[in-house]
Formats: C-alpha cells, structure tokens, sequence
C-alpha cells in the first residue's frame, strides 16, 4: 500500500515542501530510500525500525521503499525520519489518517521512538504557511521558536512518535500553539557599552556617525590601544532598529544555522561578528557539501568587524568582493547551486605596520620600508577600494586619556541617525532593494547626487589630484548624500563633497 505525507526541506535559507512517498510491497524485507538522500537520511532507516519497535508498533517485514519528491533536490539532515514513519505505519494500516486538512510533519526520531529538534525550522514553517497547508507537526524540543512565526498556520507540537500517530488519527492528544505576540518575546538590546564610554577621538566619532547613517563600510587605521576595537564595537549601538522583514530574515539565516536558542528566539538586535584572522574562507562565505551560511551570511543586516586585517589569508579576503558588491554569496556545487543573504556594514581594523608604531610620537617604528610594503601589501587595491570611509585613530594623549567627563551617549547619536535613515526610507520608498545612500546604484547616484558648479569642480579636482577609480567616485557622492542628509539638506553642497573626499584621502590607495 502507498502511504504520502508531506514533509519540508532547507535550501539556502528557503523552505522546499517535500513529498515523502512509502510504499510498503510484497517481497523479501528491504528498506530503499530514493530521490537524491544525503548518508544522514539513508541512514534514518535504522532509526525508523528501531524507533516503531520500541513504540510498540509492528515493523513490517515487507519491502519497503521510501521517494522523496522532487528527485532532483538534494534532501539533507534527519528531520524525515518522522514523516517516514509515519508513511510506514499508515502504509501499513497500523493506523488511519482522520486528521481533515494537509499537515507538514518535520523531526528527528531517537531510537525509543523520541522526536528530537531540528534546525532551520522558521524557514519551513513559513513555507508551509506560503503553501496553505493547515498546520505543521513539529518536535516540542523546537516549540519556542515555532512561536515567533506570525499567525496563519497550526502548530502542533510532539515529544514522540505516538503522539504524532495519535494526533493524525483524530485523538486530541496535542493541541496547536498560541503563537506569541512578536513584541511580548523580542530580546532587549545588549547593554554594558556606549559610545560615552569612549574618551576622544572626536573626529573617528564624527565618520562613524555618517557610516551608520548611510550605511558605509569602514577602515580603522591606528597604533595599538588607539581604541580601534572598542570604536568597532560600540558602533552597533547607534544604527537603527531592525524592521520586522529583517528581523524575520535574520532569524531564518540563524535558524538554518542552529544558532537559534532559547535565550535568542527572535533577533530583534543587528548581528554583530567578529571571526578571529585565522578563519578560513569556507568559514567566512559559507561552505560544505550541502552549504551553509558563512559569516558574511550571519552578519546579514548587521555588522561584520574584521580586526587585524593584515592578518587575514589573502585569499579569504579577496572572497568578499562579490558579497560587499551584491549584498549576496552564491555557493556553487556540483548538485546544487545556493544563494545566501549577505547584506552588511563592513568595518577593519589594521596597525599601519607591523610593529603598529608607523607615525606615532611617542613610540619608535622599527620596521623597515620594505616591511611596511608587504604588511599594508596583504590588502588588496580592489578590495580597499570597496571601504567607503578611511579613518586614521591616533593614540590618545595624557590628558585625553585622564579626562573624566562623558561624551555623547549612544542614545543621543542613535536619534540622529535614525532621522537621517528616516529620509532615506522616504527617498527611496519606489527604489527596489534600496533602504540607505550606501545601496543606491548608478541610475539612483544619478538621480539623488546631482552637484552644483563649485561642488563638482571640486569633486573634479579631487578625482584628478588623487586618481580615483570610477567605484571610489561614486562612492564619494554616496557618502556626501549621506553627510547632505545629515544637516537635512535637499542639495548637496560643496561642504559636504569636501568632507567626504578628506575621508577618501586617508586612503593608501586614494
């Protein structure tokens, strides 16, 4: 007898409904699983027998053989072990459906018949949602993040094997979640850090200010103990909240990764990574036989900090031009080809040599021209060209260092920039794909950027005197729409060309 229950699958950060198709056939005993499985699920056979057994079901001594639909997806981790036994026992007619309605059925089975957490399970939750079935069977170990998922879908929640049978045939033994309000489980933003925590360095502020308020990428140059780091890591506490759209997608990226916990149900706050120097460029982009998301990915609408950026492999890198250009990575293997998210504000960090003394007063370089070359050599010109704002942080002097009153807080830098992020949304509310100044393309440059005369001799001058590419041009008239909004300024002027070239200048490669 052929038994089909719906069943779902991850590809990227996409859910994929699969058939799970059993066919339970006169013969001599054999369990075959079809339709491109990975070695997790053709393995899940000895955890289905093993698992109907113990739950006091027969296990059929017949031939049986398991299709998942499409065949030309690749199909990945254990969360079919439960559809599949499922199939087996109705094939079987160990038990009838009276369940009205289509049901997506997801989890993991122990060998006691146990039904463990699997990952991704947002993802699949909305595809199923997407696809109008009446509910979805999940593992009670993910019930708390089933709870983030906006209304429009029953959820049913299972600890064992039975409890999906019993619920399937018409008992009420599990009853659909209260889906919880998004408001009553989003995480409070971290605190401990702020920005008046940081002494000096008026100037760093200032750049960093214009970066979150137009979402730029950034370089910090500097000695050690300049406070590079700690700049870096308070600069997530001045971009704006996240939307519910990103939050939603920055949830499914973590989801797919396993990283949801119960602390972290929803991230409500922007992600912020920072992978130490020795990842590898697998770990960076995302990888695998079946790929999954990277850091990049990870850092999907938030911040990607790269400390000692010398000191990274070259090649690991150069793998973030496409990613930092298109806000996505594509993975491409040879039976399967996935896109991830990877839309985020990059800052670097770097000491202008080895020892990290070049140009400071108090300290002595000792490297040689020649160490300098090949230390700064390690970053390339393509990949230095793609970082909007080229900051040098100096170390801080005694007085800078004993003065005890507060800068601005974070709070109060965070009201500016969400009233010049608040312009940009309404700027570009027809643009497709296009939330801040740093995403505009050339047709949006040319539409939002336009100079008057002294703002574009100057900007010509300034093309001409430090041979700036055609990237590191358009990149100045996005960062001077940037600093225009800020002084809520309709046109951008020349004061504001000035002081995005000066941030260009600082480049080694401007």
């Amino acid at each position: 007898m052929l038994a089909k229950i719906i069943s779902c699958s991850v590809l990227g950060i996409e859910g994929w409904l699969i058939q799970v198709e059993v066919d339970v056939a006169a013969g001599l005993p054999m369990f075959s699983t079809v339709g491109l499985p990975d070695s997790t699920v053709r393995e899940s056979k000895d955890r289905v027998k093993a698992a109907i057994k113990n739950c006091g079901y027969q296990f059929p001594a017949r031939k049986i053989t398991v299709n998942l639909a499409p065949a030309d997806i690749r199909k990945e981790g254990a969360g079919f072990d439960l559809p599949i036994a499922i199939g087996i026992l109705e094939a079987t007619e160990i038990f009838a459906r009276k369940r009205v309605g289509k049901y997506c059925v997801i989890g993991e089975l122990s060998l006691d018949g146990g039904v463990h957490r699997v990952n991704g399970l947002l993802p699949m939750i909305l595809a199923a949602r997407a696809q109008g079935l009446s509910g979805i069977i999940i593992p009670s170990e993910n019930s708390d993040e089933a709870r983030i998922v906006p209304d429009g879908i029953d959820i049913i929640p299972v600890a064992s094997l039975q409890q999906a049978v019993e619920f399937l045939a018409g008992m009420e033994v599990a009853t659909p979640m209260i889906v919880t309000a998004l408001p009553e489980i989003s995480a409070p933003a971290p605190g401990g850090i702020d920005f008046s925590d940081i002494k000096g360095q008026q100037h760093v502020k200032r750049a960093l200010e214009i970066a979150a308020s137009g979402g730029h990428n950034i370089l910090l140059t500097g000695p050690p103990g300049s406070g590079k780091t700690m700049l870096a890591r308070r600069f997530p506490t001045i971009l704006p909240e996240m939307s519910l759209e990103e939050v939603l997608e920055t949830t499914k990226i973590y989801s797919v990764a396993g990283k949801v916990s119960e602390k972290n149900l929803l991230l409500t706050t922007r992600p912020f990574r920072a992978p130490h120097h020795t990842i590898s460029d697998a770990g960076l982009i995302g990888g695998g036989s079946v790929p999954q998301p990277g850091e990049v990915s990870l850092a999907h609408n938030g911040v990607l900090f790269l400390d000692e950026l010398p000191e990274f492999k070259k090649h690991v890198l150069e793998v973030l031009r496409q990613p930092i250009e298109d806000g996505e990575v594509t993975i491409a293997r040879a039976n399967m080809t996935l896109t991830f998210p990877a839309r985020f504000m990059l800052i670097t960090a770097m000491n202008p040599c080895p020892c990290g003394f070049l140009g400071d007063s108090r300290n002595r370089c000792t490297c040689t021209e020649r160490d300098i070359r090949r230390y700064t050599g390690k970053i390339s010109g393509p990949l230095l060209d793609r970082i909007d704002l080229h900051l040098e942080v100096a170390a801080l002097n005694f007085q800078e260092m004993s003065d005890t009153s507060r800068g601005e807080s974070s709070h109060m830098i965070k009201e500016r920039v969400d009233r010049t992020r608040a312009i940009q949304e309404r700027r570009f509310a027809r643009e497709s794909g296009v939330y801040c100044n740093s995403q505009m393309n050339s047709t949006a440059i040319a539409k939002y950027c336009l100079l008057d005369r002294k703002s574009s001799d100057l900007l010509e001058k300034s093309v001409s005197r430090l041979g700036l590419s055609a990237r590191a041009y358009h990149r100045i008239l996005k960062m001077a729409r940037t600093i225009a909004d800020m002084a809520d300024s309709d046109a951008v002027l020349q004061p504001h060309v000035a002081e995005a070239v000066q941030f260009c200048r600082n480049s080694h490669q401007c």
